[in-house]
């Protein structure tokens, strides 16, 4: 059975604010994710040492603070910067016109539209930009064929460094459940990691979100 670890990136200040952050801005970590970012690669290379790994593949979202989190982890788990594979398909969702703003502030703007996206955001799109059905199309063409390639080889590990939206779609797709709920289902915290086993059976999930220590 090989293991994916899949990870939420490190704090940006707008993840600390609580605003939007889709994939029209492209801020960089804070001091305070680039420490989180840090420990992250140490908490990681510690469940690696505990996992079959003769080969191991890091793969990045190309989003700053992606690639950033990803640059914190490559030399922890004794992989060079250059090994990191960057894929288009992982970025995040686009917001379109709700890209930085709150919650209350999409609500103020789109009352309707914003009500539609709360009940079901898989199969509504965000004003001008895209729906959950949109990220999990993209996302999962690159997610897919990596776990096929876990899963054909006991002795493989992937690092995925990715966002929000397409972590808690891949985990609420391999949990089978209603892809509609996958935002009331799922939690991602910024530096959060998932370990997810794939075999000849069905995924094995051993941790979500879990916190580096």
């Amino acid at each position: 059975m090989g293991n994916l670890i899949l990870v939420r990136h490190a704090i940006t200040a707008a993840s600390a604010s609580g605003r939007n952050l889709g994939r029209r801005t492209d801020p960089p970590l804070i001091a305070e994710g680039l420490e989180l970012a840090q420990r992250l690669g140490e908490t990681i290379a510690r469940e690696l040492e505990e996992l079959p790994h003769g080969s191991l593949r890091l793969l990045s979202s190309p989003a700053l603070r992606c690639r950033q989190t990803a640059d914190a982890i490559a030399p922890a788990i004794g992989l060079a910067v250059e090994a990191i594979e960057v894929h288009e398909g992982l970025i995040e969702i686009d917001y379109g016109a709700w890209d930085g703003l709150t919650a209350e502030e999409c609500r103020e703007r789109d009352p309707e539209l914003r009500a539609a996206w709360e009940d079901d955001p898989y199969a509504t799109r965000c004003p001008g930009g895209e729906s959950g059905g949109d990220v999990a199309r993209r996302a999962f063409g690159v997610l897919e064929p990596l776990e096929a390639w876990l899963a054909a080889e006991r002795s493989r590990c992937a690092v995925v460094v990715a966002h929000n939206h397409v972590n808690r779609l891949r985990l609420c797709a391999l949990f089978g459940w209603p892809m509609r709920e996958y935002r009331e289902r799922v939690s991602q915290d910024p530096g959060g990691y998932s370990l997810v086993g794939f075999g000849a059976g069905a995924p094995v999930i051993r941790r979500v979100n879990a916190a580096p220590a």
